[in-house]
């Protein structure tokens, strides 16, 4: 039982839980947003009143292509966001911490077939040609 607490107050699942339920509150606001802002201003210019509501019928079978148009509407402005305000400033975060390996100058690489060889060298120990 003490394993499953520490594994419930653990940093990772929590801040897992938090980012879970902003995410579902940004995607419902997101949803609105689309629902009430963009599908209307579409809609004007198509000329509908109502762009989710758009559908057609075959064979008694009614596809509503307005409510995956709005739902299509949503989920690329939430990649969107994602993308422009989490995954791009975190690769920018990331490249301008990132150091380069220091070089080792203790090898060298042989121009003959291209092993590793001590810097001193001056016969290659795997092609016993000149380094």
């Amino acid at each position: 039982m003490k394993d499953f607490k520490e594994f419930l107050l653990r940093g990772n699942l929590v801040s897992l839980a938090v980012a879970f339920v902003i995410g579902g509150a940004f995607a419902a606001l997101v949803t609105a947003l689309v629902a009430d802002l963009f599908t209307p201003l579409i809609a004007a210019i198509g000329g509908n009143p109502d762009f989710s509501k758009l559908h057609f019928t075959i064979n008694n079978s009614t596809f509503h292509y307005g409510l995956f148009l709005n739902a299509l509407i949503a989920f690329v402005v939430i990649a969107a966001v994602v993308f422009f305000l989490v995954v791009k400033p975190t690769n920018a975060l990331m490249d301008r911490m990132k150091t380069e390996p220091p070089v080792d100058e203790t090898v060298k690489q042989c121009p003959h077939c291209l092993s590793s060889i001590p810097a001193p060298a001056s016969v290659c120990s795997f092609c016993t040609r000149d380094a």
